[in-house]
């Protein structure tokens, strides 16, 4: 319910004073707390201050609202100018109203037992102490809170510190992954390259090639330059050169056959005129490799493409520094074999003899690639009947062991020969021989047996490549008949001679495969290759230049490619008339 307000005239500030005196003593009797006590009294007294200030009279206005006797009600206060008229329980349009709660309203005409200016004072300083009394929980809750932050924030700087180290680790093993896959990536490069290399070096058994090869794969990537000092193998193990020539490290790495590094001076390693100064400056090392195999063979000198060698590719050009040795030592050896083969070789093939009647001519030409040495043989001899034998024949294999039995089957051929045999028969000894004595080497052979002033001429083959005939008008044939089956096959078999056409003016060609056949082409292409060559040579030029012409014949089938296998070539020519 609402009751009619108390009225205060305020004229001066004493009767300010008053008023709120009596407020104080009214919100105080009723139990307001503390806090909204001092809020509205203090409220109050700036309101009447500026009242006082505006000047002139005011009316303040108390007014007790509540419901019911024992109900909580509140104070509203407002002031309003004093005009004389009967005051409303209502404020004026635009006056603001303070309120204050009452938790226990007076009754309507209870008035505070003591409302004295003392005793709002003291009433004041209770507000103003459970005022204080508040602020300090407030400050203790301030500082709780204010703790609470600092360690909230030192938590969170010390999550940022976590954060940020684990970043930092983070990124420290993705760059150690990185470095590792880079490592890997390398090493694998390095591999391959040593793989590749090593493939080229030892595929060749030429050392002049194996060189080679070596200079291509590692300059300039490698190296900027590469320098092979190789010790004399007649010398044993000593310098092939006056050691003052030599790089120092290469002669430390020659005597210790240990890998040596050293500065790349000019002056201190031979053949250095041509390289940029960049190239020989003291920042580019220079790395000395022993070729070793059984014995030195000598020593690899490197000098750096920048300013070091990394370990990982030292390591990498000291294996293939090894690895070379190893493919020069095995050309070396090559070399040697084949140059024993080839001079055993040659030994046997005898010079031709110069019947009445017949001119010969003979070419023997190595395999420029490959150990394919020692098989083809050719011989010519007369018979003691005056007959002469043209022979030629390759045997299976290569090397040493094919040029001894290659000796073996032309000594025993010639045994046969003695007893006037047929061509045939002569085969027929030969490959009983051979199975017996080297059951697992077989051989071709080819017999012609030319008597003087016989146009006949009996031949017989032993799985040989078909002879080739020019007759006197310049056609050519090829002697087609099925041959007999190699020498030395595991069975019984019994040759049969052949007879041909031979009259003065005619041409003869008997050679081994190595002249006629390719791998990529077969055996008669080159045949035929051989029948056109020889159907370009007229007669006067095979009578009076044979040797020439059996090089016309080698020309056209052997200028276009390299030779893995031996040539033999044997060139007869009946000549029109007989020399005087």
């Amino acid at each position: 319910m609402t009751e009619n307000p108390d009225i205060w005239k305020i004229t001066s500030e004493a009767d300010a004073a008053g008023a709120r005196a009596t407020v104080a003593g009214l919100v105080v009797a009723a139990g307001t707390p503390p806090v909204d006590r001092a809020r509205f009294l203090t409220s109050l007294s700036a309101r009447l201050r500026h009242r006082l200030d505006q000047g002139g009279t005011w009316e303040l206005h108390l007014l007790t609202r509540r419901t019911t006797p024992d109900q909580e009600g509140r104070l509203d206060v407002w002031l309003r100018p004093f005009d004389g008229t009967t005051a409303g329980d209502e404020p004026p349009a635009g006056e603001p109203t303070l309120t204050c709660p009452l938790p226990n309203p007076p009754a309507r005409d209870g008035v505070p037992v003591d409302a004295s200016p003392s005793h709002a004072l003291l009433s004041a300083d209770e507000d103003t102490a459970a005022v204080l009394h508040l602020l300090d929980e407030q400050e203790r809750l301030v500082q709780l809170h204010r703790d609470e932050l600092h360690q909230t924030n030192q938590g969170v700087l010390a999550l940022h510190s976590d954060l940020e180290a684990a970043a930092l680790a983070q990124r420290e093993l993705l760059e150690a992954e990185r470095s590792a896959r880079a490592e890997v990536e390398r090493a694998r490069r390095l591999l391959n390259f040593l793989a590749d290399a090593s493939a080229a070096i030892t595929s060749s058994l030429s050392p002049t090639e194996v060189l080679r090869r070596l200079t291509d794969l590692l300059v300039p990537d490698h190296a900027a330059r590469l320098d092979v000092w190789l010790l004399d193998e007649e010398e044993g193990d000593e310098e092939s050169g006056p050691v003052p020539e030599r790089s120092r490290a290469a002669v430390v790495a020659a005597r210790t056959g240990r890998p040596q590094h050293a500065a790349a001076h000019p002056g201190n390693l031979p053949g250095t005129d041509d390289l940029p100064p960049a190239a020989m400056s003291p920042d580019r090392p220079l790395l000395a490799i022993p070729l070793m195999t059984h014995r030195l063979l000598g020593v690899l000198t490197l000098i750096a493409p920048g300013p070091r060698f990394d370990a990982d590719t030292c390591l990498m050009l000291v294996e293939l520094g090894r690895r070379a040795g190893v493919a020069l030592d095995n050309a070396r050896r090559y070399e040697q074999h084949r140059d024993t083969a080839e001079a055993l070789q040659r030994a046997q093939l005898t010079d031709l003899p110069d019947p009445d009647g017949l001119l010969l001519a003979a070419r023997y030409l190595p395999a420029t690639q490959g150990m394919n040495i020692g098989g083809d043989w050719y011989d010519a001899f007369l018979q003691p009947d005056g007959s002469l034998l043209a022979v030629i024949g390759d045997v299976t294999g290569h090397g040493m062991h094919a040029a001894v039995v290659m000796g073996q089957l032309r000594t025993a051929l010639r045994a046969y020969a003695v007893e006037n045999q047929t061509p045939a028969e002569i085969l027929t000894h030969l490959h009983r021989m051979l199975r017996h004595l080297q059951p697992q080497l077989y051989a071709t052979a080819m017999i012609a047996r030319f008597r003087p002033g016989d146009p006949e001429v009996v031949w017989a083959s032993a799985g040989h490549p078909p002879a080739v005939v020019r007759d006197t008008g310049g056609s050519v044939r090829i002697l087609d008949a099925a041959p007999g089956v190699m020498l030395g096959v595991p069975i019984a078999y019994t040759y049969a001679d052949h007879v041909t056409q031979l009259p003065p003016g005619s041409s003869l060609v008997l050679y081994t495969d190595g002249l006629v056949e390719r791998r990529a082409q077969g055996i008669d292409p080159g045949i035929e290759r051989l029948r056109q060559a020889l159907a370009g040579l007229s007669t006067p030029e095979l009578e009076q230049d044979l040797d020439a012409a059996a090089e016309a014949l080698l020309k056209p089938l052997l200028h276009d490619s390299e030779r893995d296998d031996d040539v033999c070539l044997l060139l007869c020519h009946t000549v029109t008339h007989t020399a005087s």
